[in-house]
């Protein structure tokens, strides 16, 4: 998205932003985000013993398909003209609702539903994010995403 004027913030409030582009979770990025958080459950990481399971596979972890939001979100949320800096705010809401298989390919779609100025220069913006899996009718999960603008 291009630039906006600040004073056009308030408007976006209600605005679907529209989807990203698709990206796959493949089985070495889950690889990979095992190792950097710890987190080897069977389920993420041994594809043999992940067949026995319900999900008949190995499946990412919830918070990676969370970590990737800023990657997904480029482009589609509102930059505010002057911006020096935006920066993670936190989340209002978190529900993961179907786990991401691994060689899924996934997108976000996003919904701006609130956009409030908290300190002069300083922009709060609240996105409604929904991981969409291809081919599947329920999504990975649905957030509530805070970002602090710095104008």
């Amino acid at each position: 998205m291009t630039a906006i004027p600040v004073s056009e913030l308030t408007s976006l409030i209600g605005k679907d932003m529209g989807h990203s582009d698709w990206l796959l979770v493949d089985q070495e990025r889950v690889n990979q985000f095992a190792e950097c958080t710890g987190d080897h459950q069977f389920i993420h990481i041994d594809e043999e013993k992940a067949k026995k399971t319900p999900f008949g596979g190995t499946i990412a972890h919830g918070f990676l398909s969370l970590s990737l939001v800023p990657t997904l979100s480029e482009g589609l949320l509102p930059r505010p003209e002057g911006l020096k800096m935006a920066v993670n705010y936190g989340m209002d809401s978190l529900r993961f609702i179907q786990p991401v298989r691994v060689g899924s390919r996934v997108r976000l779609h996003s919904t701006i539903i609130d956009v409030t100025e908290k300190n002069p220069g300083q922009w709060l913006l609240k996105a409604r994010n929904t991981l969409e899996i291809e081919g599947v009718d329920k999504p990975a999960f649905i957030s509530e995403g805070l970002s602090l603008y710095f104008v």
